[in-house]
Order: C-alpha cells, then structure tokens, then sequence
C-alpha cells in the first residue's frame, strides 16, 4: 500500500472514530464539513429521496448548502428534475456528479439545475445512493471546485459517507439492533477483514476458508444488518459496535 492510500485509510478510520464521540447533529456537520474539506469538497447534504407526494425539504436529514441555494432548490421543486436525484434512484454505485446523464437540450430544467449550482460554487460532485432493503431511498451528495476523487480517494470518501450518513440517522433514531449477538463471530470477521481493505480472496487466505465462504458470511452480514452492499454493512457494524477497528 502506497503512503498516500495509507493516509486515506487513516483518515478514514479517524473520522470514524471521532464521529463515534459525537451526541449532536450539529457535531456531525462540523466534523463531516471539516474531514472533506481535506478531500476539497466545500458543500454536502444528507437526505433521502421524496417520493411524489413528499417535499423535499421534508426528507432532508443535514446539509451544509450555501446560503440561498437550498432555498432555490426548494421553491423551483429542483429535486424532481436533478440529474443527481434520478440516478441516485437508478444505481447502487457511487458516481461522480459528471456521470449523471441527461440531455441539455430536451431537459431544459435538468441542466438549469446544473448550471445554477454552478454559481455557488457547486460545479463537481461525488454522490453515494443509499437504498434499505426495505425500500428506503436516500443519498449524501458532496460538492466542491477542485475535488480530490482518484482511484485511491473514492474508497475513503464512500466508507466515511456511509458511516457519517448512518451516524446521523442513529443519532435522529435511537433504535439499534440487538447487540454483539446480532452476526456470528465469522461474520464480524469477514467484515472487519472487508474494513481493512481485503477483499473475499484475501480474506478467505487469512481465515483459512474459502472465497465462497466469506462471500457468504458477508452476504449474510448484510441480511441481518439490513445493508445493500459490503460497505454499508462495514458502517452499520462499526456504528453498533459489532466490530472494532
């Protein structure tokens, strides 16, 4: 590993453990705005995606917008023809806000969500879609000038994104799952191996059992967790505590 990923991953593990001390809302913006700002991001919101009878000013969890745009947003009903939202609903994946696609010149209102947010300062993204297993949409979106997002980046970003998103709803929702007893030992294994970085292959050398078999503790993990991926199940454990860096 390359000193400069090593330095992502730190950074990432870091901001983990400093968001675990948090007990406010308004800590998690602080410290959210803080850690990216080092990536060069200067906005970010946290929000779910509304359905057609929802506003969204009703399904934002946090957000740190420039003054005024958030209110644009709001009034010309933006989120029903942002480009970010659509794919959000359309993909797991996180994306560059540049690979949102629409067309310009039959999707007048698409790019003038696009061009308007250039004017503050909002001309870049990277964007992480969060979907529940029980149909919950939402997403945390970053923005910014000049932005950090390499190959070796984008691993930090996506798992400090998925942590912080989680650290806010835990903090708006007290419920938790059933303690420690909630995944087996092998699959906190698996997950704590995944944080590190390794994949199933190398994870399945260390424990001595196969790529199949920790496939299928993560996927398990996942179950339990009610996680759509391997990375948001690594932030949900981490957040309850089933593993530790």
């Amino acid at each position: 590993m390359s000193g400069s990923a090593f330095d992502h991953a730190t950074e990432a593990f870091s901001f983990i453990d400093r968001l675990d001390g948090l007990t406010s809302l308004d800590d998690v913006v602080e410290a959210v705005a803080r850690t990216f700002s080092l990536f060069g991001f200067e906005n970010f919101i946290m929000t779910g995606l509304p359905n057609p009878k929802e506003r969204f000013e009703q399904v934002v969890l946090l957000r740190k917008w420039p003054m005024g745009w958030f209110d644009i947003y709001v009034r010309h009903d933006y989120v029903r023809s942002d480009p970010i939202i659509r794919l959000c609903k359309n993909t797991t994946q996180p994306f560059e806000w540049s690979e949102a696609p629409y067309d310009r010149a039959t999707e007048r209102k698409a790019a003038e969500v696009m061009e308007r947010a250039t004017d503050f300062r909002m001309r870049d993204g990277f964007c992480l879609p969060i979907h529940g297993i029980n149909g919950y949409e939402a997403c945390f979106s970053m923005s910014g000038v000049d932005l950090d997002l390499s190959p070796r980046t984008k691993p930090a970003l996506h798992l400090m994104a998925m942590y912080a998103f989680e650290r806010a709803r835990g903090l708006l929702d007290a419920q938790t799952p059933a303690g420690p007893s909630l995944l087996t030992p092998r699959e906190r294994e698996a997950l704590l191996w995944a944080a590190a970085g390794k994949s199933a292959a190398d994870t399945g050398e260390i424990l001595g059992i196969t790529e199949r078999t920790v496939t299928a503790h993560i996927v398990s993990a996942c179950q339990k967790l009610e996680a759509v991926n391997k990375t948001q199940a690594v932030a949900r454990a981490l957040k309850y505590k089933l593993i530790q860096l």
